[in-house]
C-alpha cells in the first residue's frame, strides 16, 4: 500500500487530479502571506561534535589534563570570558556573538544518555528519550501538524529539506508536506515533471496520496517560479563561502526571500564523528559552519526576513573528555548547541561543563535538550509544545 512516507523515500509517482493547472497558477501567481510569520532553520551536525573543542573550557583545569594532542593554544582562541572560548576557526561565530547575533546553550543532553549514533539521533529526531524504535512523527513534522489544525485555511503545512540525504525523521508528519531539495534547479524538474504528467493526461483520482501528491508538487512548482523570479531582480553583496553547507543555505535564503510560504527547513553537515586525526577535520567542519552561519544571517539581514528567522544547531552527542590513542575522540554525552538570529539573547547559556567533575568520564548534561525545544515550539513558531513533546518542560531565557 502506498503512503506519504513511502512516498517521500522513493519518489515514486502516482496519477494527478485534473484540477492541478488551476492549482499551480493560483499558487505561482498568489502573493505571499502571513509576512510576519516567524521561520526556523536547523542544522544537523552529524556524526557528535566535540563541544569540548568548539567551546573551549580552556580555564578549567581539567582541559590540559585530558587533551594532550588535541588541546587547542589558548592564544589561538576566540575568548568569550575568562576562561570559555570559541575554537580558532570559529571568528564567523565570534563575530556573530559580539554583534547580538549568536546564542550558545552548554551543557545539553537528555536523559540516560545513549552513544549509539542511531538511538541517539532517534531521540533528538523525535524529541523522545524513551522512543525505542524507527521514528515514524519527527517533532518538526508533528509542529507542523499542528500548525495546519490551527488554521484549516492554509492551502498547506510545509517544511522544506536541502540536502543530499534522506530527509530527517525530524520534518515527518501525518498531514505536513516535506519538499526535499538538493539544489536550485531541483525546484525547476519537479514543475516539468506536474507539466509533463498533464501533458501526459494524468488520471482522476480523489485519494489522500493523491491529494497529497498534488500538493507537494504544487507547493514545487509554485516554489520554483517564485524562486527564478527572485533570483532574476535580486542580488546580494554577501559571499556565501564554497562550501556545501554555505550553499544548502544560500538556496534556504533564495527560498525565503520568494516568499515560500514554508516555516521550517532543514539541513545537514555530517562529518563529526571524529575517532581519527580530529584536529584538521574538525577544524575544517567548524570553520565551514560559522562561515556558512554569518553568510545567512547577513544575507537576510538586507530585508525584513532578519527579524523573523532563527537558526538551531545540534549535534546528537558529544565526544569524551579524554582524547583516545589515535588523537581524536570518542563517543560521549553532553554538547553545546547553537541558536542564531537577531531575535535571540546572544552569549553563553548554562553551567560551563566541568571537566574535572564527570560522570564515568563525560560531561555532566545540565540542560535537556526539550527545553531548547519547548522554548522554540512555544515562543517562537507559537505552538503548544506540550502535547508536541508528551510533557511540559521550563522554558530558557533564550529570546530577547
Amino acid at each position: 500500500m502506498h503512503s506519504r512516507r513511502r512516498f517521500l523515500k522513493t519518489g515514486s509517482m502516482v496519477s494527478l487530479t485534473s484540477s492541478v493547472p488551476a492549482t499551480l497558477a493560483r499558487l505561482a501567481s498568489a502573493a505571499p502571506k502571513q509576512k510576519d510569520e516567524r521561520i526556523l532553520v536547523v542544522i544537523e551536525l552529524g556524526g557528535g561534535n566535540d563541544g569540548i573543542n568548539t567551546v573551549v573550557p580552556f580555564g578549567n583545569d581539567g582541559y590540559a589534563r585530558s587533551r594532550i594532542n588535541l588541546r587547542l593554544a589558548e592564544k589561538e582562541l576566540h575568548k568569550l570570558n575568562n576562561g570559555v572560548a570559541l575554537h580558532p576557526n570559529m571568528r564567523p561565530a565570534k563575530e556573530l556573538i559580539d554583534d547580538g547575533r549568536l546564542a550558545i546553550i552548554q551543557g545539553v543532553g537528555y536523559p540516560q544518555a545513549d552513544r549509539s549514533h542511531f538511538r541517539s539521533m532517534n531521540i533528538w529526531h523525535s524529541g523522545n528519550p524513551e522512543i525505542k524504535e524507527e521514528v515514524t512523527y519527527g517533532w518538526l513534522g508533528r509542529a507542523l501538524d499542528q500548525r495546519k489544525q490551527n488554521d484549516r485555511d492554509r492551502a498547506n503545512s510545509s517544511g522544506v529539506f536541502v540536502g543530499e540525504q534522506q530527509t530527517p525523521p525530524a520534518m515527518l508528519g501525518r498531514e505536513s508536506v516535506v519538499t526535499a531539495l538538493s539544489r536550485a534547479e531541483d525546484l525547476e524538474l519537479l514543475s516539468q515533471r506536474v507539466v509533463d504528467l498533464q501533458a501526459a493526461g494524468a488520471i482522476a483520482s480523489q485519494s489522500s496520496l493523491n491529494q497529497f501528491v498534488v500538493q507537494q508538487f504544487s507547493d514545487a512548482y509554485a516554489s520554483a517560479e517564485r524562486v527564478q523570479s527572485t533570483a532574476k531582480r535580486r542580488s546580494t553583496n554577501v559571499d556565501y563561502p564554497a562550501t556545501k553547507l554555505a550553499s544548502n543555505l544560500k538556496l534556504v535564503s533564495q527560498l525565503l526571500h520568494s516568499g515560500t510560504e514554508s516555516r521550517v527547513f532543514y539541513t545537514i553537515q555530517d562529518g563529526y564523528d571524529t575517532h581519527f586525526a580530529q584536529l584538521l577535520t574538525h577544524s575544517r567542519l567548524l570553520g565551514e559552519f560559522s562561515g556558512a552561519v554569518k553568510a545567512f544571517l547577513d544575507d537576510l539581514k538586507r530585508s525584513e526576513l532578519a527579524q523573523r528567522v532563527v537558526v538551531l544547531a545540534f549535534s546528537e552527542f558529544g565526544r569524551r573528555v579524554k582524547e583516545n590513542g589515535t588523537q581524536g575522540t570518542d563517543h560521549g554525552t553532553s554538547g553545546p548547541v547553537f541558536l542564531a538570529g537577531e531575535a535571540v539573547t546572544a552569549g553563553l547559556h548554562g553551567q560551563t561543563p566541568d571537566l574535572c567533575d564527570l560522570s564515568d568520564g563525560d560531561l555532566k548534561i545540565h540542560i535537556d535538550f526539550r527545553r531548547i525545544y519547548a522554548t522554540l515550539l512555544d515562543e517562537w513558531l507559537g505552538l503548544d509544545a506540550t502535547p508536541l513533546l508528551l510533557q511540559s518542560f521550563e522554558h530558557l531565557p533564550l529570546f530577547a
